[in-house]
């Protein structure tokens, strides 16, 4: 098979497959262990989001939707954006309830999107710059270094990640080794193991 290219059917559904296996997990932003509990929502069976980022989304919402409604004055936009910035570093430099640090910030920063383009502006500048400083100073994982797994591999906080890896590997492996013979079927062969069941 070396030297062969694959065709783009079957890398679209390498894709798709990739896609799906990976999809329960992918905005959770972290481990799906008991200690980090509190700071991933469950959604259905199997759906993990981030309860900060989902907070941070539903403050801006609600801000935005506020914003549209009262038409806030310079002033008050100037007041969402400070409380908006005092609680955004505070989050930033310490562990702070989400309600606090993710949903408050985000209302303010949707209220300070309607006041007028000097706030607006600053809200952009805000945004860009609290992304730089998350990324700056990385994911939380204090809570990590406390475990007693940390030096298992995948521990239990990764361990679905891990599963459903090794099932999206053993499909394309086999998709793969059928491929020099006849493609798969456009359907393909689903069983236990498939990583979207």
């Amino acid at each position: 098979m070396t030297g062969s290219r694959i065709p783009p059917s079957l890398a679209r559904r390498i894709d798709r497959l990739a896609w799906r296996a990976h999809a329960f997990h992918r905005f959770a932003h972290h481990p799906l262990c008991d200690a980090y509990r509190n700071e991933v929502l469950r959604v259905g069976r199997h759906l993990r989001v981030c309860k900060g980022c989902t907070l941070l989304a539903a403050g801006l919402l609600v801000g935005v939707g506020l914003g549209t409604f009262v038409r806030p004055v310079l002033s008050w936009g100037a007041a969402a954006l400070l409380l908006a910035l005092g609680l955004g570093v505070l989050s930033l430099r310490t562990r702070v309830p989400k309600s606090l640090g993710r949903f408050l910030p985000g209302a303010g920063i949707g209220i300070a999107l309607w006041a007028g383009w000097p706030c607006m502006l600053a809200a952009l500048l805000i945004v860009a710059a609290s992304g730089v400083l998350y990324r700056r100073r990385g994911v939380e994982r204090s809570l990590c270094n406390a475990c007693h797994e940390r030096l298992r591999s995948p521990c239990s906080g990764f361990a679905p990640a891990f599963r459903r890896e090794r099932a999206f590997r053993r499909r394309v492996d086999r998709w793969m080794d059928a491929f020099p013979n006849g493609l798969p079927s456009p359907t393909g062969d689903r069983d236990r193991n498939h990583p979207s069941a």
